[in-house]
């Protein structure tokens, strides 16, 4: 699954360490998620979309 993590993280100027701080994850929770080696847990989805105030679907592109 592709994703814009990384970028909004980018955008945001937050390391992985802070990201994974504000998600309550770890950094290599989020360094997976962001590489495409590990898809996120709905719920964790959801968390994602909050804190940036965007749709899922803008964050998860489900396109093989």
């Amino acid at each position: 699954m592709e994703n814009q993590l990384r970028v909004l993280r980018a955008i945001n100027g937050w390391s992985q360490a802070e990201l994974a701080g504000r998600l309550d994850v770890s950094r290599q929770a989020v360094n997976a998620i962001e590489t495409g080696k590990h898809d996120p847990s709905l719920p964790l989805a959801f968390k994602i979309a909050r804190l940036f105030d965007k749709p899922i679907e803008e964050i998860f592109n489900d396109q093989d």
